[in-house]
């Protein structure tokens, strides 16, 4: 078959449906990559292509038995990738033309959670402060204390020093508006996450697997500050690198300075 004949069979339909369906199966990919929905696909292709082998070769009871799971392929899909279909549909439902925080804002935000995050680090005050993106905390917002208060260095020490009402749960912080705080967030059960840590690193895990959150976490036992993100963890930060690394994801155009500590 010549190109001209093969130019006369493919239209731009047939090109535009491709390019559509490859478009989603490359931002399936990417929205999976590094969580555990992996080894899950892994298993379900293994399955598949077992039940391949099983119905070429002949061997009847496997084909059987692995058709008969299958049937409830869909709803295992639905279970085991829930946290997954709910991202990608927020993933699609963004506008990627709107930008909740101007610079300016991104600016001030950061520089107010860093140096309280310092201060609370040096003093071994235990805190969690989650700063939203483009997904919506509203179902956190609302078990906890409503605030609408601007973000401040002050205001945040205030809220977790020991013995005040607020001191326990998080705080959610939506552009340059500390929300509501004594919140409280689901906690990650990824086997990953070293014992050691405890309820408050496990809500800040917890909260950036639901969503594209950041969650800031100062341990009360060693004081060491801690950042969440995509259901990992980057410990023992310091405030100049707690600063690069929220100023990097809150505002994605932003020049990168220096070398970027790996994840």
């Amino acid at each position: 078959m010549s190109w001209r004949e093969l130019a006369e069979l493919v239209t731009w339909r047939d090109l535009l449906d491709v390019g559509v369906v490859a478009l989603l199966f490359y931002n399936l990919l990417l929205l999976i990559r590094g969580t555990r929905a992996v080894q899950m696909l892994s298993g379900l292709l293994f399955a598949a292509v077992l039940f391949f082998v099983a119905r070429t070769t002949g061997l009847v009871t496997l084909e059987t038995i692995i058709e008969k799971v299958l049937i409830f392929l869909p709803f295992a899909i639905i279970v085991l990738f829930q946290q997954e279909i709910r991202r990608a549909l927020a993933r699609f439902g963004r506008n990627p033309l709107m930008s909740r925080t101007a610079v300016s804002q991104v600016e001030e935000v950061v520089e107010e959670i860093a140096l309280a995050a310092s201060a609370m680090s040096s003093r071994k005050i235990g805190a969690l402060v989650v700063v939203a993106r483009t997904e919506g905390l509203r179902n956190y917002t609302e078990n906890g204390v409503a605030v609408d208060a601007r973000v401040s260095f002050d205001l945040l020490v205030n809220i977790f020093a020991p013995g005040t009402p607020l001191h326990d749960g998080a705080v959610i912080v939506e552009g340059d508006r500390i929300v509501a705080a004594a919140c409280y967030l689901p906690l990650s059960s990824s086997a990953e996450l070293s014992k050691r840590y405890g309820t408050r690193h496990r809500a800040a895990v917890g909260i950036s697997e639901e969503t594209d959150a950041l969650a800031v976490v100062v341990s009360e036992e060693t004081g060491k500050v801690s950042l969440a993100m995509g259901g990992n963890l980057l410990r023992d930060l310091d405030g100049t690198q707690l600063r690069e690394e929220l100023r990097e994801r809150l505002r994605p155009e932003a020049r990168r300075h220096g070398r970027r500590t790996p994840w």
